[in-house]
């Protein structure tokens, strides 16, 4: 289906305290536009109907393994350890053992070059059907790398624009050796948090040298026990881990589902804690900007009206949207053009649209004053390395055009240019694509297992480096591939592609959206995709 969510009126009158750059509200006033269109019932009969042959096939190969009539490849207990109680359970590894085992090609490539539009792959083999690989010493040259998140294409090798970290290498060397708290704060790290915090207008930001570790270490610092979380069903890995490491309670509503999180809302305040029925110390709402296997935008303005409303706290993850959306690249805050004081802890890494590495947590001072002391991250971890942190400083001058030229902003909107392109290209050939429709991120979906496995292949032979998704990281029936748009594809890189995809859809049966217009649309003129002034 096809949803369109129309922002409510009651949020039009928000926009005149809204955050005004170069003398103008980019209040962000058209629908939100998002896309999430159901399978054809055969597609999903088929695709159940393969896993189901998968898995009793399995249980066959299991039984022969089990009597000694086929090698066991995976990992068993040793014979002097068989009166212990198991480390891990056999069936665990069934979906390993059995289904992943048979495409497990397509995933681990390892790549010998910068991460850049193109990049080089290193060629490896199986001898005896994927549970081990070789590499045979060639290299495939000049791949176009769809898979990643080198948003606004920094992540390249090495330049003359490089200059000041090759320095800041030389002056300081690699490593910090201490943790924030001991000997490990540097002036780099004190220029790189003023210059996010004036980045994303707020008070305070404080830089962590590992993105994963940014939410999951310090969620816990900031609720506990007494605490309700409120989290979308589709956050990222980091954190659910933070959640639930933060020992707090924690209930999840539906993806970008207002009317779900207004009722746990609701029933929070009515209702108190369990048993004991006494208020919720906190209430936090986590959220994230673009979803990654959905290729989603968080549906801010209704999330920051609700959260007013019942008075609890928001923390969003852009991992994914800083950088990449909103006129300027200052994520989905900026998207809507909503005030940063509206979001209570802003989260954002520096492995995607910076080319670096890290994360940062910015909101207003006595935020950051607090974590600096309670966080773990800041406690315990190494302080982000100097190197990387002159990168991310590079980077976000270059966004701000703090360098002296527009190069940052022309790569946003190029950025936006090529995701609109790509888009409603897949749309017009057939594909079922999911998400908003200004979000690079593009989920291609593919469904059934043996399809993911020739999608990646094929392409590959094509020299195309696609990032294919499957069960766990995605529903069971809903396998797909995720294309990563960055402004460094050229127009001529993304008609590559989509040709390739083309055929691909047809060899493979993949276009099965029931909006399809054409076979094979003529390639669009570039100023149909244009930014809106």
């Amino acid at each position: 289906m096809h949803i369109v969510a129309s922002l409510p009126r009651e949020f039009a009158a928000t926009s005149t305290s809204l955050e005004k750059q170069n003398g103008k509200s980019h209040f962000y006033d058209k629908p939100i536009a998002e896309s999430f269109e159901e399978a054809p019932l055969h597609v999903m009969v088929f695709t159940y109907l393969g896993y189901g042959l998968g898995t009793l096939f399995g249980y066959l190969r299991d039984f022969l393994r089990s009597w000694g009539i086929e090698k066991c490849n995976a990992a068993i207990e040793r014979e002097e350890q068989k009166d212990f109680v198991p480390l891990y359970q056999n069936f665990e590894n069934f979906y390993t053992r059995n289904l992943y085992i048979r495409i497990r090609d397509n995933w681990n490539r390892p790549i010998c070059s910068a991460p850049g539009s193109r990049f080089d792959v290193m060629e490896r083999v199986s001898d005896d059907y994927n549970w081990t690989f070789r590499f045979t010493g060639r290299i495939i040259k000049d791949v176009i790398n769809m898979g990643s998140y080198n948003f606004l294409g920094l992540a390249a090798s090495y330049d003359e624009s490089m200059r000041t970290v090759k320095d800041v290498l030389e002056e300081y060397g690699l490593g910090v050796a201490s943790t924030r708290h001991e000997m490990g704060t540097l002036d780099k790290h004190e220029e790189l948090e003023n210059l996010v915090a004036k980045f994303l207008n707020v008070e305070a930001a404080m830089v962590f040298g590992m993105g994963f570790a940014t939410n999951s270490m310090n969620i816990p610092a900031l609720v506990g026990k007494g605490c309700l979380i409120l989290s979308d069903e589709l956050n990222h890995a980091s954190l659910v881990l933070g959640a639930r490491l933060s020992g707090a309670t924690i209930r999840i509503f539906k993806h970008n589902n207002m009317q779900s999180l207004e009722k746990l809302l609701r029933d929070a305040v009515i209702y108190g804690q369990p048993r004991v029925r006494r208020a919720w110390k906190k209430i936090l709402i986590l959220v994230e900007g673009i979803y990654s296997m959905e290729g989603s935008i968080v549906h801010l303005p209704q999330i920051v009206a609700l959260k007013k409303k019942y008075k609890a706290y928001l923390y969003i993850d852009e991992a994914h949207s800083i950088g990449s959306v909103g006129p300027t690249g200052r994520g989905v805050v900026e998207f809507f053009g909503l005030d940063p004081r509206d979001v209570d802890v802003l989260m954002g890494t520096f492995t995607k649209s910076f080319g670096a590495a890290g994360g940062y947590i910015a909101g207003r001072k006595e935020l950051v004053d607090y974590l600096r002391v309670h966080s773990h991250s800041a406690v315990y971890a190494t302080s982000m390395s100097p190197p990387v942190a002159e990168q991310i400083i590079r980077s976000m001058k270059l966004i701000m055009g703090l360098d002296g030229t527009t190069e940052g902003l022309q790569r946003v909107r190029q950025l936006a240019k090529n995701t609109r392109y790509f888009r409603q290209r897949l749309n017009e050939m057939g594909f079922i694509i999911y998400g908003n429709e200004e979000s690079p991120v593009i989920p291609l979906l593919l469904y059934m297992p043996a399809k993911v496995a020739a999608f990646a292949r094929h392409l590959l032979n094509r020299k195309i480096g696609v990032v294919v998704v499957g069960f766990p990281a995605t529903p069971l029936a809903e396998a797909r591939a995720r294309f990563c748009i960055s402004a460094a594809h050229t127009r001529e890189m993304l008609d590559t592609v989509l040709e390739n995809l083309d055929e691909m859809g047809d060899l493979l049966q993949l276009k099965y959206s029931r909006h399809r217009k054409s076979a094979r649309p003529e390639l669009y003129d570039e100023t149909s995709f244009e930014l809106d002034d």
